[in-house]
């Protein structure tokens, strides 16, 4: 039997995507686009990995975008494909990242009709993505491709959506690719770059907030010059602690839920912001008091790369437009500082590193401490990947996010992030080490990626840290209704997770004690492939994490 040649319009869409430089999909297939599936079958250049949920799908675009800096691409079919994957959409978008995910549509004869499965896609995902739209023609795949790429990455990034309706993929064509797109240049203007360093030198106690949307390595090193050349204190706003190197000489620590409270009284009686690519958010800002939301006495440069996003909360004296690499290239190189010279960097850097460093507890499986051993053991650029969870405070305030990128985390709080960006790191990363820390809770949100991890051969340990309950949202219990039996809904039942992993194939080991992690962490470094710890932790050890997370849903 002969094979069945595939449809034109799905190998120009395949064709469309490798063109822009795609080079990996991830999926859960689906028969709503089976002709795309079959295009990929002899696209050798374009690896597809197969995931076992579409929000892990989504979560692993999402996060490829942040590593690459340009859309990771997901395709899932339509109505409940299409809603699973929608946690990814959302996070992508209040974390600007660039992402496209490609849904499987109705028949466009069944549309109307409340046809299997059928969901207004465009109208469903409107609200949560920079774009949605339906591609009814083949004749123009190219364009909308060309243009979900450009949306994606320009601007503020985040996530594109594209409903492919089933008939469409079948559809005849003579269409051709367009070219490889990249966002168009974005350079400050010489004026503001003038009018910022003045304001700069007039100013007695500044502090810089860093990363966000369309943060890179050339921005992360460049303003890093920029800012040791002047002394002026960095701080990274919440879950962008990779934009700057820990071990620079002005970094101040990291914004966000449980900093530094000396970090926190610095920002707020700072007489000049410069915001860098941050949106300064409700989560950065902790509810828009750090910095105060108004200061007669306070100068705020905010810089970012939409003009949409200035102005819009924080009214700016001075609002600069652009990319970031290319304002933070210029601030390095710009050579009339005016003899710019603070030294609060260095005074803040002292005191972020006298906050960070851990200090042996009285609990049996501390985990302070087994965080500032994975320092001591684990190579510097290592990957760590998060969910939401009063879980991950040990890791933003005695971690060290050395490499670029090194902080896969999701700033809008979702559950199960983690693990599956894990999986998107350990691909796009082969050669450095990849880390999955989850609280119980957070873990089993998406814990059947382990299975995709397996399948794809990702090289990654994951770390479960289980209290056996919804932790941040039981602090929040006892804070908000304190007394005798008041606890409901937070309590877990929770399953072995070493034995779980083991059954994915894992090398797995458990650990009550903070020995015992020490030595399951070293086994686990001295091997390869899928390795998971199980840490049990004492539900009361919440507190000493020194990290009060408000307004997150977590475990």
């Amino acid at each position: 039997m002969s094979a069945k040649p595939t449809p034109a319009a799905a190998r120009l869409l395949v064709d469309c995507l490798a063109e822009q430089g795609c080079d990996r999909i991830f999926t859960v297939p689906g028969e709503s686009f089976l002709q795309v599936l079959d295009a990929l079958s002899d696209t050798p250049t374009v690896d597809l990995v197969t995931c076992r949920q579409e929000g892990g799908a989504a979560f692993m675009a999402c996060a490829d975008g942040a590593m690459t800096g340009r859309p990771g691409i997901a395709f899932v079919t339509r109505g409940p494909g299409a809603t699973n994957a929608s946690i990814g959409v959302h996070v992508a978008q209040q974390d600007s990242q660039p992402m496209i995910l490609f849904v499987g549509d109705v028949d466009s004869t069944m549309r109307g009709r409340e046809g299997f499965q059928e969901v207004d896609l465009p109208a469903f995902f409107g609200p949560i993505a920079k774009w949605a739209a339906r591609i009814d023609h083949a004749d123009r795949i190219p364009e909308y491709v060309a243009r979900a790429y450009a949306t994606a990455m320009s601007g503020r990034p985040g996530p594109v959506v594209l409903a492919l309706p089933e008939d469409m993929l079948s559809a005849d064509t003579q269409a051709t690719p367009r070219a490889r797109l990249s966002p168009p240049p974005q350079a400050p203007l010489p004026e503001a770059m003038q009018t910022m360093m003045a304001l700069i030198a007039d100013a007695a106690d500044p502090v810089a907030i860093v990363g966000g949307a369309g943060w890179d390595a050339r921005a992360r090193e460049y303003f890093q010059l920029f800012a040791e050349r002047t002394g002026i204190p960095v701080a990274t706003a919440f879950r962008r602690q990779d934009a700057i190197s820990p071990s620079s000489k002005v970094y101040a620590g990291n914004l966000g839920y449980g900093p530094n409270p000396k970090l926190v009284e610095r920002v707020k009686r700072a007489d000049l912001i410069l915001a860098v690519g941050a949106r300064l958010g409700e989560a950065t800002t902790d509810g828009y008091t750090v910095p105060p939301l108004d200061h007669s006495n306070r100068t705020l440069i905010h810089v970012h790369p939409d003009p949409n996003e200035l102005n819009s909360v924080y009214p700016a004296d001075l609002a600069i437009c652009a990319d970031m690499g290319e304002f933070a290239e210029t601030a390095a190189l710009w050579d009339d500082d005016d003899g710019i010279d603070f030294d609060a960097g260095a005074r803040a850097n002292a005191e972020w590193r006298d906050w960070a460093t851990a200090h042996t507890g009285d609990f049996p499986l501390d985990m302070a401490s087994c965080v500032q051993f994975m320092r001591d053991t684990l190579p510097a650029d290592t990957i760590v990947c998060n969910g939401a969870g009063n879980f991950a405070g040990w890791w933003h305030r005695y971690w060290r996010y050395e490499g670029w990128p090194s902080q896969l985390a999701p700033t809008c709080g979702a559950m199960g992030y983690g693990l599956p960006a894990a999986v998107a790191a350990a691909l796009r990363f082969p050669e450095r080490t990849v880390v999955a820390v989850a609280g119980d809770g957070d873990f089993l949100m998406s814990a059947q990626e382990l299975a995709t991890a397996a399948q794809h051969g990702a090289n990654l340990i994951v770390i479960v840290v289980d209290n056996g309950a919804y932790g941040t949202i039981r602090m929040h219990q006892e804070r908000e209704f304190p007394g005798e039996n008041r606890i409901s809904g937070t309590r877990l039942a929770n399953p072995d997770f070493a034995t779980l992993g083991a059954a994915y194939g894992a090398w797995s080991a458990f650990a009550e004690t903070t020995e015992q992690f020490k030595d399951a962490l070293v086994a686990a470094e001295g091997r390869s492939g899928l390795r998971l710890i199980h840490c049990k932790i004492d539900i009361e050890q919440l507190a000493a994490s020194g990290a009060t997370v408000s307004k997150l849903r977590g475990g």
